[in-house]
């Protein structure tokens, strides 16, 4: 796959994950629960939509360019996290703590994709 599909995707994934940080902080301050059909669902399925492809794709592209600061693992891993915010953004009693975690993880690993991908 074309580095700029993978860059485009890694872009959209940044942009899904600040979503999902700005409708939890949202959730959080009204204590109002999103509908699964109307809210949740769809948000997620386009996510995952994305990931599927991305996920592979990106490691396919680190598994031919090996970079030190960034792995294959950590592509896995950010694809897990971020199926995991996109559902857990629209309910306020998730744990704040970890959330931010995930959320600052999956920030991390997308950034340093995109900005290997711009530089390639």
């Amino acid at each position: 796959m074309k580095t700029a599909k993978i860059l485009e995707q890694t872009n959209q994934l940044i942009d899904i994950t600040r979503q999902a940080d700005h409708e939890y902080n949202n959730r959080r301050e009204s204590k109002v629960k999103g509908d699964f059909y109307q809210e949740v669902k769809p948000f997620a399925d386009d996510a995952h939509e994305i990931l599927k492809e991305w996920k592979e794709s990106a490691s396919a592209f680190l598994i031919e360019q090996p970079r030190k600061n960034i792995h294959q693992n950590q592509i896995a891993a950010t694809a897990e996290n971020i199926e995991l915010v996109v559902v857990q953004c629209f309910f306020p009693e998730t744990s704040y703590k970890r959330f931010k975690s995930y959320i600052q993880s999956c920030l991390y690993v997308l950034e340093q994709l995109s900005a290997i991908l711009e530089d390639h």
